[in-house]
């Protein structure tokens, strides 16, 4: 067993429901991190034809295993399906389906390899609430009853 954690990145070449651009993207700032990294070409073909390698990255080290490849309980799905059970603890899996490159690259390489990925700013249009001590007159009487008086209240409060 190593002690070094693992890194496997799938680039998901035949099912392609990865965005071309963030696992290119991902694949890029691994390859120029230096830190050493399993690229598969897809995930599900090493699953249906049960490849022993997966099995060899599932028992992997104590370190534990980051995986970028999809959502995370398809992965758990193919290396199980591949008798390659993924262990309970020690494993990350990052979804490049819908996370950004950076988010990703960030997770598996750490705060050395590039900025924090920043949650982005929102700004909401400024919105007036009603003051609850103050709520604006609802009249519930029946609609068809020609004496509620409804209508001049709403045409009131509207002007």
């Amino acid at each position: 067993m190593s002690n070094q954690q693992r890194i496997l990145y799938c680039h998901c070449a035949y099912a392609q429901v990865v965005p071309k651009a963030v696992k290119e993207e991902v694949l890029r700032k691994l390859s120029e991190s230096g830190v050493a990294f399993d690229a598969v070409a897809d995930l599900c073909e090493m699953s249906a034809r049960r490849e022993p390698s997966l099995k060899q990255l599932a028992e992997g080290g104590e370190a534990g295993l980051k995986i970028a490849a999809c959502f995370p309980r398809a992965v758990k799905w193919l290396f199980s399906a591949a008798d390659a059970t993924l262990p309970e603890h020690g494993v990350e899996i990052l979804n490049m389906r819908v996370e950004t490159a950076e988010k990703v690259a960030f997770a598996i390489l750490g705060a050395g390899f590039g900025p924090a990925p920043s949650a982005p700013a929102v700004s909401a249009p400024a919105v007036s609430l009603p003051n609850p001590s103050n709520p604006p007159a609802v009249s519930l009487s029946n609609p068809s009853s020609p004496s509620n008086g409804a209508g001049a209240s709403q045409s009131k409060e509207l002007t």
